[in-house]
């Protein structure tokens, strides 16, 4: 059966196309008996693979693809610039995905993986689950990801250390007198919105304050959700003198909301948010905020995903953790520019 395809061979052994072409090219992630079913099937079929496909399909594409959530949060601009840097001097280019929010569209992308439209993929703060990602990582591809970490061998991880962060925030603010702290969380399902959130648990412990359920609200890491947000806790329970947001995005919504409000900040409100984006010094009072190093993150991730593909990434975890550092403006300490 001179005709026959991969996709042919595919459907006998009752494995992917991917799968045959893992077999067809030696890889050593395929199992034993998964090998022997394909090779069953070749057999069957007279399946003779094309030497110049099997060329073009191991032929390096030279670009990294780039999977972000939302591409208008600042938070993303700033790691794809720390990618891009690296790629390039590395002669790679990057395919900027927006997934807008969609698990579903997550998974489509990681598509161009099997497609060979890509070398690799950097999942920034990702909506997948760690099994899912995990599952293309055991196929032998390429994939790195920022904002969260994975404890896998094969998949190497940036992050900075949110737990750390809320109670930073929370040390800050206790050590100026607030007693009733709201929290702005960002996606429920986000690890920084999870992790963050312990950490403000842990800084109210640790000051000796109760946490309050009724003062911890969603603002989706947007402008328009922290407004929303602040708005709902406002009209609920006006007893509280400060506000963590879990990014400058919402705090910047914060400001927007007490405005019209008529709340002075810091005054009577007192807020803090974290990237320390650059619009965070051009408002005011600017607004204190946690600086995280977002372009050495992607940076650091382009580097390891890069090595990843040329087969020069070491063994071991690939957890890397980098520091971060709250930076006290006029939003929550009169007179203070930084720390």
């Amino acid at each position: 059966m001179k005709d026959s395809k991969i996709i042919d061979v595919a459907r006998i052994a009752n494995v992917s196309p991917a799968t045959v072409s893992r077999v067809l090219n030696g890889s050593p992630l395929v199992t034993k008996e998964t090998q022997n079913k394909v090779l069953k099937a070749i057999q069957e079929l007279n399946y003779t693979p094309n030497a110049m496909g099997k060329q073009l399909r191991s032929r390096k594409t030279m670009t990294l693809g780039v999977v972000v959530l939302d591409i208008g949060i600042s938070y993303h601009a700033e790691i794809i610039k720390g990618i891009e840097q690296k790629a390039n001097a590395m002669n790679y280019k990057i395919l900027i995905c927006n997934s807008q929010n969609e698990k579903k569209k997550e998974l489509e992308y990681l598509s161009l993986l099997q497609n060979r439209t890509v070398d690799g993929i950097i999942l920034v703060a990702p909506m997948l689950s760690d099994g899912e990602i995990a599952s293309f990582a055991g196929e032998g591809y390429a994939i790195g990801v920022i904002g969260r970490r994975l404890g896998h061998l094969n998949i190497p991880c940036s992050t900075t250390d949110n737990w750390k962060i809320g109670r930073d925030v929370v040390t800050h603010l206790a050590a100026n007198g607030h007693r009733r702290i709201a929290f702005l969380n960002g996606y429920e399902e986000a690890l920084d919105s999870i992790e963050r959130l312990q950490g403000f648990k842990e800084g109210l412990a640790e000051a000796g304050l109760p946490f309050l359920p009724n003062l911890v609200e969603r603002g989706d890491f947007s402008e328009d959700g922290g407004y929303a947000a602040f708005r709902r806790l406002w009209e609920e329970s006006s007893d509280f003198t400060a506000v963590f947001a879990a990014n400058d995005e919402m705090a910047l919504g914060v400001y927007k909301a007490c405005s019209e409000y008529g709340i002075a900040i810091p005054d009577r409100m007192a807020v803090v948010g974290v990237d320390n984006i650059r619009i965070t010094n051009y408002v005011s009072p600017k607004i204190s905020s946690v600086e995280q190093p977002l372009y050495e993150l992607g940076g650091l991730l382009a580097d390891k995903v890069i090595d990843q593909i040329n087969g020069d990434l070491q063994p071991g975890q690939k957890d890397f953790v980098i520091n971060s550092r709250l930076i006290v403006k006029g939003s929550s300490q009169k007179g203070a520019d930084s720390i």
